[in-house]
């Protein structure tokens, strides 16, 4: 009776240790993609502010909206 409650619990432990192993996996590959998406992040912003005075045209260039 006592030897199937320990083999019961070795089990249940074995179980629970490789459920957090999983966990644990998923965990450190979903903080990389978070590291990874924050530097492409960045990137893009740089990017945008680069490209930010291009898109916006000089005041002399601008024409007149049609109601003046």
């Amino acid at each position: 009776m006592i030897e199937e409650r320990l083999t019961e619990l070795e089990s249940r432990v074995a179980f629970q240790d490789d459920t957090l192993q999983k966990l644990n996996d998923v965990i450190v590959r979903q903080q990389h993609d978070i590291e990874h998406l924050t530097g492409e992040l960045q990137l893009l912003k740089q990017q945008i502010q680069i490209l930010e005075p291009s898109l916006i045209a000089d005041q002399k260039e601008e024409t007149p909206p049609p109601h003046y």
